[in-house]
């Protein structure tokens, strides 16, 4: 079975998520970001995924889902509530029998949220280090 990641999103899916998101983003500081996941997948505020993040999540060697907080399943929610995790962030699992990892804090997605190739490299590094095998397919 193929590792899965999941990137949790630091908003809300809901016409309401997405309005609280827009207000965040125009409001924080220039060195912040509102949400560095949505950053890094969708360039800002853009609705649809960059086309630059659909071409990296290819070269990813595991299914890659991403959730915003209100589509989080129970095990998800649990696990982020907790490890007293702050969105957003990537979790990971070596296949959907094992249990959950985190592998990238907010703090590390707001290092490498505008630079694909070094998200690439901390999220291969991460999952290695916790034991979760992410390949990722050269550019």
């Amino acid at each position: 079975m193929a590792p899965l990641i999941y990137i949790l999103y630091n908003a809300n899916a809901s016409i309401f998520g997405k309005l609280d998101y827009a207000r965040r983003k125009f409001s924080c500081a220039p060195d912040e970001s509102a949400c560095s996941a949505c950053d890094l997948t969708h360039g800002g505020l853009r609705l649809k995924e960059s086309e630059q993040w659909t071409m990296t999540k290819k070269r990813i060697q595991a299914e890659v889902k991403e959730l915003h907080k209100d589509e989080m399943d129970q095990e998800l929610t649990r696990y982020v509530s907790e490890h007293q995790l702050t969105h957003p962030l990537v979790l990971g699992r070596p296949s959907s029998t094992e249990g959950l990892q985190c592998l990238l804090t907010a703090e590390d997605l707001l290092k490498c949220s505008k630079d694909h190739e070094l998200f690439l490299k901390m999220l291969r590094e991460k999952a290695t280090a916790k034991g979760i095998d992410v390949s990722v397919i050269p550019a």
